[in-house]
């Protein structure tokens, strides 16, 4: 298949065992991204690759486990913005923050490590969730992508209705078009799809 323009940039987001069946926040057949990412890497089509990976310090402020009384996908708010709260997972150093490895990483040109601030959730390739202050401090990402001329970028991965769909926005926001890969992403719930579909629309963003 004949390689996208070199302006073109595959942004993989969270594939790692704790997103799919038998992992601690599992998405409904998450694993069965596996194949057709690894099949897409190889093609080549993509100059530029870039794979994120949630890596969550011990007792993250997201976890449900640190807030005493609390229980996962209860909301709470965070630095004055909600915050949903989960079961552990991707803790780094752990089989399961680790990135799949039914998937040839090494052509991937950036791994992006995200949630690594100990009271700061990170959905977002391109910047993390509210923290203190109520910013929304950037990764750097965009600057990166921009260095490289890269102008568009396509995104798949886990999870469709969070750090998927937040990447995208994100995206957009920093004024890169945007596909969506649909068939290369599963929600946490099929039942935000729809939400899931209005956001990407209101934000510009294609459906690949």
């Amino acid at each position: 298949m004949n390689a996208l323009p070199a302006h073109v940039a595959l942004i993989v987001v969270d594939l790692q065992p704790d997103f799919m069946p038998g992992g601690a926040l599992a998405c409904e057949e998450g694993d069965a991204l596996v194949a057709p990412v690894a099949a897409l890497l190889a093609e080549h089509r993509y100059r530029t690759v870039v794979a994120t990976q949630d890596w969550h310090p011990a007792r993250h402020a997201s976890f449900a486990s640190a807030h005493p009384g609390r229980q996962p996908f209860e909301r709470i708010q965070l630095h004055g913005h909600p915050q949903t709260l989960w079961p552990d997972h991707c803790v780094q150093g752990t089989g399961g923050a680790a990135l799949h490895p039914g998937v040839g990483w090494n052509v991937a040109d950036l791994i992006l490590r995200k949630g690594t601030r100990l009271d700061v959730d990170s959905y977002s390739a391109f910047r993390e969730n509210h923290g203190p202050g109520g910013s929304r401090p950037a990764t750097g990402l965009a600057g990166w992508l921009r260095e490289r001329g890269i102008t568009e970028v396509h995104v798949c991965g886990l999870a469709r209705d969070y750090c998927v769909l937040w990447t995208a926005q994100d995206a957009a926001s920093a004024g890169f078009a945007v596909g969506f890969h649909w068939d290369l992403t599963r929600p946490v719930s099929h039942g935000n799809d729809d939400a899931t579909r209005q956001a990407l629309a209101s934000a510009g963003v294609a459906l690949l």
